[in-house]
């Protein structure tokens, strides 16, 4: 893959093409090459007899090696077809390195045919927030449950069924207590009799009142008006709804039996599931607005209570909860909402678009812009991401441009100069890394650390069309938000006994042409 729009000729076309060369003679500086004409110079070379150490007459420079740009750092000394790719070899020529200086050259045609797109590295603060969709439930502190005082019949209930709406003190339910009527009679009748010692019954007829469990109130009602006090009500300890209805009409309760729950509205939990790596950012008591589709222009604010201690292992996720006012009771148990808590504002960094950046595994690089259409790779150092932007500590000063689309078909190009081997120059040489390969693909399926791509013909490794799962590379290494039916370029390496392994997924951009 290239910046060029010609069709590349696989190998079996090598000799065939007399004229393959004119493009090359016209352009005799190599640096300035397509790869498209790096192919034709090779295939002019096969068919001259030219090797490395020979001087290419066309370009008036010294031939050093032939090499597949697709696999930086294996060189060879014959022009032939790559090993690795459906494609031949391009050559490499002395002081062609040290006049490019470091840089990619593409036409406006082919940028446009590209959708190339550039944005502007500006200083700013990296926007605090964090976004998250959550469900609604009962706030279980504001939860009562309503019981009986004494043994009993159930004579009549007031709520008939769960959800039932109730205001603060209305009735629930008449419950009949036999036992109290004794305890009663008792009382009223020592009240009636004259004599002295009769405070101790008095006070002894009360405390069996009390422990049939009769409050002060109906206890100075009796002795008051002089009337028996056969039944109770239980009242609604508060507003809200009937969560729970456990007895009906003439059943048996005892002290302390769960009659109904009355679960109050005046707030809701809100739970959303936060990813692991951005835990870390939410802090209890932080600002949260929430909005929901149920009630459309209005926003709810609350704060963040707290992050559950709990990660769900199939989705690297914690729960954070937060209680949101809720009046008229419009939230209710179920419904989604949009959350966005609101974190302090960092210092001020150097800011990118996040899919400007392309990160390998071994380093993060993007591709500068400069004037007249030249192109040139930068390591950067990147730090916190949040929403599209992503932070830059090192590598990069304000002002310059960085393309945010396309980057990867210039990578490609820019490997055809040893660009990015210059990034990877040490004191000590690298062991060889495992072979990668890219290619387009189209998301069919999410799951855990898996996705299952269906791709076009991998010539790399001589496979056809198909689909087939891949493990995705690290969360943090992965675009935000990918999304079924969604087109991704990836490049990845084979696994021995496991399936291929992502090593850098960037989306591409709506429109793009290969």
């Amino acid at each position: 893959m290239g910046v060029s729009a010609e069709p590349r000729s696989t190998a079996d076309d090598a000799l065939s093409k007399p004229g393959a060369s004119t493009a090359v003679e016209a352009m005799s500086d190599p640096s300035t090459w397509t790869i498209s004409q790096g192919e034709d110079a090779t295939r002019r070379h096969m068919r001259d007899g030219l090797k490395a150490g020979d001087l290419d007459p066309a370009t008036g420079r010294r031939i050093l090696n032939y090499h597949d740009p697709m696999v930086p750092g294996r060189n060879f000394d014959a022009p032939a077809k790559s090993p690795f790719m459906d494609m031949m070899l391009v050559p490499r020529y002395a002081g062609a390195e040290g006049s490019d200086t470091g840089t990619v050259t593409v036409s406006p045609r082919i940028q446009q045919n590209l959708g190339l797109r550039t944005a502007v590295v500006e200083a700013g603060a990296l926007s605090a927030e964090v976004t998250a969709v959550g469900s609604i439930a009962w706030n279980e502190r504001d939860q009562t449950t309503v019981t009986s005082r004494a043994n009993g019949f159930v004579e009549k209930l007031h709520v008939r069924a769960t959800f039932d709406r109730v205001a603060a003190g209305a009735p629930l339910l008449d419950v009949y207590v036999p036992d109290w009527v004794a305890a009663q009679e008792d009382l009223l009748a020592i009240s009636r009799m004259q004599g002295s010692g009769l405070d101790t019954l008095r006070e002894a007829a009360l405390q069996r009142m009390r422990q049939a469990g009769m409050s002060p109130a109906q206890i100075d009602l009796v002795q008051r008006t002089g009337v028996l006090q056969a039944r109770f009500t239980l009242r609604a300890p508060q507003a809200g709804v009937v969560t729970a209805l456990m007895v009906r009409e003439g059943a048996t309760v005892m002290p302390g039996t769960p009659l109904m729950t009355v679960q109050g509205t005046a707030t809701v939990w809100a739970e959303a599931e936060v990813p692991e790596s951005q835990s870390a950012e939410l802090m209890p008591g932080m600002a949260v607005s929430a909005t929901s589709p149920a009630v459309p222009r209005q926003t709810f604010e609350g704060r963040l209570q707290v992050l559950l201690p709990q990660v769900e292992p199939t989705t690297r996720t914690l729960k954070a909860r937060l209680e949101l006012p809720n009046p008229g009771a419009r939230l209710v148990p179920g419904m989604l909402v949009q959350m966005r808590f609101a974190r302090p504002a960092g210092d001020m960094r150097l800011l990118v678009p996040a899919d400007a950046v392309i990160r390998t595994g071994q380093r993060s690089v993007v591709m500068l812009a400069e004037a007249d259409g030249r192109f040139r790779p930068v390591q950067v150092q990147t730090g916190r991401e949040a929403g599209d932007q992503v932070e830059v500590i090192a590598g990069l000063q304000a002002g310059q441009r960085v393309v945010r689309s396309g980057q990867f078909l210039i990578d490609s190009e820019a490997s055809l100069r040893g660009l990015e081997a210059r990034l990877n120059q040490g004191t000590e040489p690298a062991p060889p890394a495992p072979q990668s390969h890219r290619t387009d693909a189209v998301i069919n399926a999410l799951e855990g650390d898996t996705v299952t791509l269906t791709h076009p013909p991998v010539p790399s490794l001589n496979w056809p069309e198909m689909t087939m799962d891949f493990k995705l590379p690290p969360r943090e290494r992965q675009p935000r938000d990918l999304g079924l039916g969604e087109r991704v370029q990836i490049e990845f390496q084979m696994q021995d006994g496991d399936v291929p392994q992502i090593t850098d997924l960037q989306r591409v951009a709506p429109g793009a042409t290969r």
